[in-house]
């Protein structure tokens, strides 16, 4: 078994979601794995359950960041669009395919575990201390995300991200307004805090 992260989610009344709009929020949440490769290494993507999605990733210390790419690049295609997102840390198998339904161990249990049971906060981490406390905080803290501020993180939540101008040009805004939708994100000390977490993790 290799040492690996798997976040597991759901999408947020999905049933009032048209079949385009279910299949491009599962598109947006694939797409934040594409945000943060190849930097992170190996990341599997799986649908199943219908609007349910479950990823492994070979980088552990990269899923804090990894979630809120997935929360940003879904509150960037819809302000009404939001999953849930249950990670855990541990054990797993992986199949020599690309079929992640194949997977099995420790950790795809306890991360399935943990998206059955979780109410209210819609990020969280089964292995709970210190990353626990600051998933919680991130999560509080991106729900409150406009489309603007979403749009905003997407490019500056990446491993490399690109200059303010870069990126700004990227979205189609004004350096002025790409700046204070960062600032009114929290970026500097959502940044701030992925990095020490991923630096000790």
């Amino acid at each position: 078994m290799s040492h690996i992260s798997v976040l597991t989610g759901d999408l947020v009344a999905s049933s009032r979601l048209s079949s385009h709009a279910l299949d491009a929020a599962l598109g947006a949440v694939k797409q934040a794995c594409g945000d943060l490769s190849p930097a992170i290494g190996a990341t599997r993507f799986a649908r199943n359950r219908g609007d349910g999605w479950q990823i492994a990733l070979d980088a552990p210390r990269f899923q804090a960041r990894l979630a809120l790419l997935i929360r940003a690049d879904l509150r960037a295609l819809g302000p009404e669009l939001s999953t849930r997102i249950a990670i855990a840390r541990g054990a797993g198998s992986l199949p020599d395919t690309a079929d992640l339904n194949a997977a099995h161990g420790p950790v795809f249990t306890a991360s399935g575990q943990l998206l059955d049971t979780l109410e209210g906060p819609r990020i969280a981490y089964a292995g709970g201390g210190a990353l626990g406390a600051a998933l919680r905080l991130f999560d509080h803290i991106s729900q409150g995300w406009t489309q603007a501020q979403a749009r905003a993180m997407v490019p500056m939540l990446r491993l490399d991200p690109p200059t303010q101008t870069a990126a700004s040009a990227e979205i189609g805004i004004t350096r002025q307004s790409l700046a204070q939708a960062l600032h009114g994100a929290g970026y500097e000390a959502i940044l701030a805090a992925l990095q020490m977490i991923e630096e000790r993790a």
